[in-house]
């Protein structure tokens, strides 16, 4: 999985577990809302470009 993220992906990952981590240290209940939030977003996005591809024919 990280060598289609590419370098800048991998980046980004480390600085969303950074801020959630960060966030953690001071309220762990808004840390974990906050990555569920993350997480659900990243479930609909993926969804949405699966869905283009689809209907593109590529996939």
């Amino acid at each position: 999985m990280l060598n289609n993220l590419g370098p800048l992906g991998i980046v980004g990952i480390v600085l969303l577990l950074a801020g959630i981590a960060l966030i953690a240290i001071e309220s762990l209940i808004v840390a974990a809302g906050i990555a569920l939030v993350l997480a659900g977003l990243g479930l609909v996005v993926k969804s949405l470009v699966s869905s283009v591809l689809q209907s593109f024919g590529m996939m």
